[in-house]
């Protein structure tokens, strides 16, 4: 295995694959994801740890939806079970994924603990407990430096984690060294990754102005709260979707069977 480095327009193919991928098999990518959020959800309800639990997890969790994208890249239909890959790929396996996923979730709680210095802990409560939002709370200034604070170091943090739970899962790598691999591959990849996180921020844009055109066409503000929903969270599958590309092309293997070569 070696780093691939990719020129810049590559960011704008993987938010196509990921796009195209997803319509492939649309409803076992829906279904995918929303059982991604249920079980975060769930996680999140067990009393004292689960927002610890939750975000444990997730590592394992985003790399069921690889695996679910990896099955239908080679055109078959992804199964639920896939969702639990990284659960069935050896006890070593399992364990190396468990470590990654208590030091993402250390790595964001240490995040939201730095954030309570600036607000209190008001920005952390909301995000790890949930609450009402309002004009008043998201408007005052301590909240929003917590939240631009949490966000900076957030970055980070994401790109250790980016490609980590497929190294470890698909190739073996130890849970420190595949952070390591992780955000080289990120730096090293960094027009590309820019261009990409662009796309899909102007495909997210593009597709709110297009719900809020058709509700003044139609006069109703009903229909822009009833559609917006339903369609970022297709738009978030689609993203999710569009992560497994990433990592095929940022890693070379020897291996024509391995993700690195699909």
């Amino acid at each position: 295995m070696k780093l691939n480095i990719v020129p810049a327009r590559t960011g704008l193919v993987w938010v196509k694959l990921g796009i195209t991928t997803f319509f492939r098999q649309p409803l076992a990518f829906a279904g995918l994801f929303f059982m991604f959020m249920a079980l975060m959800s769930v996680a999140t309800l067990v009393p004292f740890v689960g927002s610890a639990l939750a975000l444990t997890l997730l590592p394992a969790a985003t790399l069921g939806l690889m695996a679910a994208t990896l099955e239908a890249s080679k055109g078959k239909f992804p199964m639920p079970t896939i969702l639990i890959s990284a659960f069935r790929a050896g006890r070593e396996r399992m364990r190396a994924m468990l470590t990654l996923g208590a030091l993402y979730a250390v790595g964001f709680l240490a995040i939201m603990g730095i954030s309570t210095l600036f607000d209190g802990g008001k920005f952390a409560r909301l995000y790890l407990l949930g609450g009402k939002i309002t004009q008043e709370l998201v408007s005052a200034p301590d909240f929003q430096t917590a939240m631009w604070v949490s966000t900076a170091l957030y970055l980070p943090l994401s790109m250790l984690f980016w490609h980590a739970p497929a190294l470890v899962h698909w190739h073996g790598v130890s849970p420190i060294k595949s952070l390591f691999f992780s955000i080289v591959a990120c730096v090293r990849n960094v027009g590309a990754f820019t261009v990409y996180g662009l796309a899909w921020l102007g495909v997210f844009i593009a597709a709110a102005l297009v719900v809020m055109l058709v509700a003044g066409l139609v006069g109703s503000a009903d229909f822009a709260a009833a559609a917006m929903v339903p369609l970022m969270l297709l738009l978030a599958s689609m993203f999710f979707t569009s992560m497994y590309f990433t990592v095929r092309d940022c890693f070379v293997t020897g291996d024509t069977e391995a993700p690195g070569n699909l």
